[in-house]
């Protein structure tokens, strides 16, 4: 269910906001709809960023050769 809502703002505002939905193809309504949407979701989602940040550091030494050890792995579950 919708509701009507009355928002005053500036004229020449008005107008700005009216051209920037015509070029998005969406409404003045859509637009207040979707930013109180945004506003008020629970919690900030965390970025890419912060949740490569937060991975542990991989337990491989810099002299190890990687290579080497992924086939001494995978020889071991795979019995080759």
């Amino acid at each position: 269910m919708k509701s009507k809502v009355n928002l005053t703002i500036d004229n020449s505002l008005l107008e700005s906001v009216k051209a920037y939905a015509s070029g998005k193809k969406t409404s003045v309504s859509a637009l207040v709809e979707n930013y109180f949407r945004n506003i008020t979701r629970p919690g900030k989602q965390k970025s890419i960023i912060e949740m490569v940040e937060e991975l542990p550091e991989p337990a491989i030494t810099v002299s190890e050769d990687i290579k080497e050890s992924y086939y001494k792995e995978k020889s071991f579950k795979h019995g080759f």
